[in-house]
């Protein structure tokens, strides 16, 4: 089964994320428990932690159809100790938001070493935090997401994200999001090559790991390293690696979520995926 859906806005309360969701044929979505572009927000409300749960239930929304993004501020490789403790702070909020919830999965960006020190350092670094928060925590699967390798940001390689998990003592809590973006833009040709991209995957991360997916379009060349999202078809992908993801069975049974720059199309594109799930081509 494919679930197939968008980041949509929390607004007015994380309980309102499932209905918007709904309204744009969405089996899936993604959702930020709280501002991302702050520190602090004020606890979940029990009415609104009860009225998710419900709405989700009434419109069939389970666990593997959900996938919260963490904050951006979050960087659990920050080379500096206060830094990376208030990074780690955060991060174990947002997971125990998400045990509230009643959510098994939260989605972050690994961290970047801000030029400071080494690759290997900061992978580290992260690893030891993702251990630490899993220790704060129960139940939630922290997912890695890979990235386009902007900057110094780490995860844009299979290798950093085999890494990653191989340093996690917990191994039934740690996952990836495959950013579609964001890989194209690292340099993995989905366009012209998704059966080698794919089988790369297998062999160096594993699909046993796969917790999500971002479907973006990339507005970026291949290998440029930058997180610029487009429509789907709209960039440099195309359609045609959309549609195999949709008919790939080994991408079965988690969110895949829309973050592309026209919400007002979401629903159009959420449509023409599930078209791609029967059809041959």
């Amino acid at each position: 089964m494919k679930y197939i859906g968008a980041h949509v806005s929390a607004a007015g309360g994380v309980e309102n994320a499932p209905l918007r969701a709904h309204e744009i044929g969405a089996t899936a979505f993604a959702l930020f428990t709280k501002n991302q572009r702050q520190w602090k927000a004020a606890p979940l409300t029990q009415k609104s932690i009860e009225q998710f749960k419900a709405n989700c239930e009434r419109l069939g929304y389970g666990p593997k159809q959900i996938l919260p993004h963490d904050s951006y501020l979050i960087n659990l490789g920050h080379p500096d100790v206060d830094a990376r403790q208030k990074s780690l702070d955060a991060f174990i909020d947002e997971l125990r938001r998400c045990e509230q919830l009643g959510i098994d999965r939260l989605n972050f960006h690994p961290g970047s070493h801000l030029r400071e020190i080494s690759e290997e350092a900061c992978l580290d670094l992260i690893a030891e935090s993702i251990n630490f928060a899993l220790e704060q925590t129960q139940g939630v699967i922290a997912v890695i997401e890979n990235t386009a390798g902007q900057g110094s940001n780490l995860g844009y390689q299979h290798e950093q994200l085999a890494y990653l998990i191989d340093k996690v003592e917990d191994k039934t809590r740690v996952g990836v999001c495959f950013d579609t973006c964001h890989a194209y833009a690292a340099g993995y040709d989905l366009k012209n090559d998704y059966e080698g991209v794919m089988a790369d995957f297998a062999k160096v991360v594993g699909f046993e790991y796969l917790k999500g997916m971002h479907l973006n379009d990339s507005k970026a060349k291949l290998g440029q390293k930058l997180d610029r999202h487009h429509s789907l078809g709209a960039g440099e992908i195309g359609w045609q690696a959309f549609r195999k993801i949709m008919q790939d069975p080994r991408i079965d049974d988690i969110p895949l979520t829309l973050e592309t720059i026209n919400p007002d199309i979401w629903a159009e594109e959420i449509q023409t995926l599930k078209g791609f799930m029967n059809s041959t081509g």
